[in-house]
């Protein structure tokens, strides 16, 4: 059965490759958009701003087994990008590029509460986990062009704070 995840973690460029990178060996479907906020027709322009109060995240599509499951990919979302700075990352700054886990069921809460406490003891002493844990919400897709930007544009931008730190 197919289950899906939702991450903000600055701009979805750069998080979608990470994601598309570590898991590139199993069978997960990403899309980058926009969710959180409350505008119902956002669209990129609009979102930089910050008047939507929606943040640029990625769900992502998966079939859960030994090597892909909800608990490895808050681990991969915490790893992969700096969660103790509040509406940046790296060298972009705004609330659409907030931390922010969107959970989908009260299953996938305590889960993200659990890695969030493992994570911040063992990873992040002396530093305070900023990441929102918050029910996910409406979905918009972002823009065709921003769908594996990356991919298209290999030498397009990408945040120099997406690497993995462990």
């Amino acid at each position: 059965m197919t289950e899906t995840a939702t991450f903000a973690a600055g701009c979805f460029w750069g998080v979608e490759k990470a994601f598309q990178r570590f898991y590139k060996d199993q069978d997960i479907k990403t899309s980058v958009g926009y969710t959180g906020g409350d505008d119902s027709s956002p669209d990129y322009k609009k979102v930089c701003t910050g008047a939507t109060h929606h943040a640029e995240a990625i769900q992502i599509h998966y079939t859960p087994n030994d090597k892909i499951n909800y608990p490895n990919l808050v681990e991969f979302f915490y790893r992969m990008h700096d969660p103790t700075t509040a509406n940046r990352q790296g060298p972009d700054v705004g609330t659409q590029y907030r931390s922010v886990i969107f959970y989908h069921s009260p299953e996938q809460e305590q889960i993200a509460k659990r890695v969030t406490a493992e994570v911040q003891e063992k990873h992040y002493k002396g530093q305070h986990i900023v990441t929102e844990i918050v029910k996910g919400g409406i979905w918009y897709d972002a823009e065709e062009y921003h769908q594996k930007y990356l991919d298209k544009n290999p030498d397009g931008y990408e945040c120099p704070s997406h690497f993995l730190r462990w």
